[in-house]
């Protein structure tokens, strides 16, 4: 079978991905009941190893998803998804909470995403140009925003930046790097868990849009926010515990 080169990393990604759901497969057919303890530690063992290795796969399939399709706040929520029932219903928690911030929420474009949500900002709306300092009429929609994460806990959320190309890396990437900072400080400051927040830069390598034209610069001029599901939230769910 010929793989094309510029899909390989993505198939590459999902031979791991099957490779670590088999490598956790648990069962067993020996009835030698002496050995019953032996034979449930290797049980716990493997599927440990299993789920941890699962997850490391999770990431890289959706590191893999959002570097090709220049979505990565949709792919680290594609890493993060833990499928079947147990997504079902994180996704029916998430439902709730993405509705609550379209509602409040007028300057951003809320999408759900998977077992998870994405939210835009245009740059402009935060910033102004080569700056990383939030713009007053910006911080109101940050705040709501924390309250939203404060009233739906146990999510893990990663802020990103992006610029246009427009001057060159050492002045982008840096600059993306602040402003993602900049929307975090301002959610710790209304109370949102720091262990729960991660910020990350792109600078230009990562658009969404055409860079030779006005437009597309603007829209590459983002930041995005993606909100998912945290172990102890997956767990909750996988016990029944939300409804």
């Amino acid at each position: 079978m010929k793989i094309t080169r510029a899909f390989y990393p993505l198939f590459l990604a999902f031979i791991i991905l099957f490779s670590a759901c088999k490598s956790s497969n648990p069962y067993s057919t020996s009835n030698d009941t002496t050995r019953k303890n032996e034979k449930e530690d290797k049980y716990k063992n493997r599927t440990r190893r299993g789920g941890l290795i699962g997850a490391g796969a999770g990431a890289v399939v959706g590191g893999v998803v959002g570097r090709m399709t220049g979505n990565t706040a949709a792919g680290a929520i594609i890493g993060a998804a833990v499928g079947g029932t147990t997504g079902a219903v994180i996704g029916r928690r998430m439902d709730k909470q993405a509705e609550e911030l379209r509602k409040d929420m007028k300057n951003a474009k809320i999408e759900r995403v998977g077992e998870g949500i994405k939210i835009t900002f245009a740059s402009g709306i935060l910033f102004n140009t080569n700056s990383a300092e939030l713009q007053p009429t910006s911080v109101s929609d940050i705040n709501t925003l924390a309250e939203t994460l404060k009233k739906y806990g146990d999510t893990n959320v990663i802020v990103e930046g992006h610029t246009d190309n427009t001057g060159n890396d050492a002045i982008n990437q840096p600059l993306s790097e602040n402003r993602a900072r900049s929307v975090a400080q301002q959610l710790l400051a209304q109370g949102v868990e720091s262990s729960r927040i991660t910020t990350q830069g792109f600078g230009a390598s990562v658009p969404v849009a055409d860079n030779s034209t006005a437009a597309g610069k603007q829209a590459n001029r983002r930041v995005e926010i993606a909100i998912f599901a945290n172990e102890k939230l997956k767990k909750a769910a996988e016990r029944g515990d939300i409804k």
